[in-house]
């Protein structure tokens, strides 16, 4: 497989799918091939974005292309809404074909076990989206945590979001259905605050839940002004902020809250507090997935209470490249997954408890089973 260009195709062609895309362009062991999208002629107009005329893309959905075997697929990048998310994987894992599956994993528990479960039987891998894990910064909290400056680790702060940033209009709602989307800032940028400290934790697993969700902005007209105004309000079915308190293994606290609209500057830094110092992830104005500013450790030095800043390391990588061609690499080398299921289904199983609990208003335990 080394010697030959993997052959990739394209499901869900919307706005997502251009990261995708400028990544596989640029790699000379990559050859596109196909593209699907529920939308007619949109993966067509997508491919010609990129002067690429001889793509296979007139299938009515993913199945179709799926089904197409002489298209030959090492894999699928799924770039479709969060509803498609599990279908979509399981059948390409079917088919035998190693999917870059896009955040959130998926909606519900449920179908992220059904996609392990799915990868298992195959042979295959997949990959989530979580780009973040790339980044400097990221990777140096994640040593910090992981050098034991910290000593025994009990209680985590994390979250940040938007004071203002529901990604929806009068042309765009998929973000804020239920049926498309299924959850909203919990399983768009939710998932990345959770990854930053369960990463660098090595995943623990959650135990019990107590969630909220709501939508006070959501479904208020004035928030749509001048892009949709009532009808995009009518359409939001989703949480846009949502808070949580969750027990993890080891004795562990995780205090969580992420927003797409606030009236304040930012939920929080991140805090990760230990017996021996505790060290404070400053937050951005707009969740992207990096750090708001350099690191500090509190702890006692000479028995003095001390402050130490760590600054930022040089932020000099594109996330979005790695994420993908350590995806490729895994491929082509028969490696492990970079970013795999078996550590986001416990992201999953934190975001699908906390919308439960919400919906049940009290606290739900966390059962993940061996798959």
């Amino acid at each position: 497989m080394n010697d030959r260009k993997l052959r990739v195709g394209i499901i869900g062609t919307g706005g997502i799918a251009h990261s995708h895309m400028n990544q596989y362009v640029k790699m000379d062991d990559v050859e596109i091939v196909a593209g699907a999208d529920l939308v007619p002629g949109k993966a067509k107009a997508f491919f010609e974005e990129y002067g690429l005329d001889n793509v296979k893309c007139d299938y009515k959905d993913h199945a179709e292309l799926l089904d197409d075997e002489s298209l030959k697929l090492d894999a699928v990048s799924i770039c479709t809404y969060n509803r498609m998310h599990k279908p979509c994987t399981v059948y390409a894992l079917k088919k035998g074909v190693n999917v870059l599956l896009e955040k959130p994993m998926c909606v519900e528990l449920e179908e992220g076990l059904e996609i392990m479960k799915a990868e298992k039987e195959s042979g295959k891998i997949v990959s989530i989206g979580f780009q973040p894990r790339f980044d400097p910064s990221m990777q140096l909290v994640k040593k910090i945590i992981q050098s034991g400056v910290l000593g025994k680790i009990y209680y985590i702060q994390t979250g940040g979001g938007r004071r203002r940033g529901i990604p929806a209009s009068a042309q765009k709602t998929t973000f804020i259905e239920d049926a498309t989307g299924g959850i909203g800032a919990l399983g768009d940028i939710g998932c990345y605050s959770l990854d930053m400290v369960l990463n660098a934790l090595g995943y623990p697993k959650p135990l019990t839940v107590t969630g909220y969700t709501s939508n006070f902005f959501g479904t208020n007209p004035k928030t749509f002004e001048g892009r949709g105004g009532a009808e995009v309000a009518k359409k939001f079915e989703v949480d846009d902020f949502a808070a949580a308190f969750v027990r993890l293994e080891d004795d562990l606290i995780l205090d969580f809250r992420i927003s797409w609209a606030i009236n304040i500057d930012t939920p929080g830094d991140t805090l990760v507090i230990g017996t021996e110092g505790g060290l404070r992830i400053p937050s951005t104005d707009c969740w992207n997935g990096r750090v708001g500013g350099p690191l500090k450790i509190y702890h006692e030095l000479a028995g003095e209470q001390t402050v130490t800043e760590i600054p930022l390391p040089k932020n000099d990588v594109n996330c979005v490249e790695l994420k993908v061609r350590s995806f490729l690499d895994a491929i082509k080398t028969g490696g492990k997954a970079p970013v795999p299921t078996s550590q986001i289904i416990y992201n999953q199983a934190i975001l699908s408890g906390i919308k439960k609990s919400s919906e049940l208003k009290h606290e739900i335990k966390i059962e993940v089973p061996e798959i």
